[in-house]
């Protein structure tokens, strides 16, 4: 069973990092407050969003340690597990981390739309790497919040609160997009690589096998995220990685309609389709006629 340490609250947290609890639903934490301690194993019953302000390699994803360079946002979802095992090294964390529990959005604007923001399911390797400019905006935005954490409590501090996490969160989604674009290395030949994935898989006898090419399959293929994967391909393409699969596997669908030899219900069976009335319903919808009206066309 793995072992970590579980925070189910704000205050747990700060307690942990030696930080005062200013708000039970919200706070941002500095962590150069906190002792020096061994690495280990987290999981956090809220939003955390880790700000790094030095490089350091105290996360893993997998098997793989990870160094992040100063100015860099990793984001975790409630329910989350993120960390290294112990392996005796002592360390003094360094950083802000923003926690804000899942109560503290309940009933606003950002309640009913935080699972846009995508990136909470992006794994770790996935983080988001701030340019100068961008992380003084960041700080720019921590620091209005903690104003408001250290402004006595009225009836504007929830409102003033969520809305700059609100901002906050609305200007690293520019941020990634902009990411997206810039940072070759990790998305060199994603979209090469996604194509020919499918037609290696449209190929196969993996659809028979394994049925239809799904995103979360790709993404496994490719080390991404499904999120993250998904966001990418968007970003690229300006269709979604299951409208990008979908449109593949209508044009391998063509193809084989043209071979007579074969019944529909074997080309339905060899694209992945468990029932040939599926393949037909799916075909029409996307290509405007059933495969029997293409197939008489053609």
């Amino acid at each position: 069973m793995e072992n970590f340490i579980n925070f189910e609250t704000i205050s747990q947290y700060c307690a942990f990092n030696q930080n005062e609890t200013m708000h039970p639903l919200v706070n941002v934490v500095d962590l150069s407050k906190a002792s020096t301690r061994s690495h280990g194993r987290y999981r956090y019953g809220f939003y955390t969003v880790f700000l790094k302000d030095i490089k350091c390699g105290d996360l893993r994803y997998g098997c793989n340690y990870y160094d992040y360079e100063e100015g860099t946002l990793v984001f975790v979802a409630p329910g989350q597990v993120i960390g290294v095992e112990n392996n005796g090294e002592q360390f003094q964390p360094q950083g802000k981390v923003l926690v804000f529990h899942p109560d503290l959005i309940k009933g606003t604007p950002l309640g009913k739309h935080i699972h846009e923001y995508s990136f909470f399911s992006y794994d770790v390797h996935e983080a988001l790497h701030l340019s100068e400019a961008e992380r003084k905006i960041i700080f720019d935005c921590f620091s209005k919040i903690e104003f408001e954490l250290q402004h006595a409590i009225d009836k504007h501090s929830k409102k003033l609160i969520v809305s700059n996490i609100e901002l906050f969160l609305n200007y690293c989604t520019r941020f990634y997009d902009r990411q997206f674009i810039t940072r070759e290395n990790p998305h060199k030949g994603i979209l090469e690589r996604f194509e020919s994935l499918l037609n290696d898989y449209l190929q196969s006898d993996k659809p028979k096998r394994l049925g239809l090419p799904s995103v979360a399959y790709c993404a496994e293929q490719l080390n991404l995220s499904a999120n993250y994967f998904g966001d990418l391909i968007k970003k690229e393409t300006g269709r979604s990685a299951q409208e990008y699969i979908q449109a593949r596997l209508m044009d391998v669908a063509k193809e084989k309609i043209f071979d007579t030899t074969k019944s529909l219900n074997q080309v339905a069976s060899e694209l992945g389709f468990k029932y040939p009335q599926h393949f037909t319903r799916a075909f029409k919808q996307y290509v405007g006629y059933t495969p029997n009206e293409y197939r008489m066309l053609n």
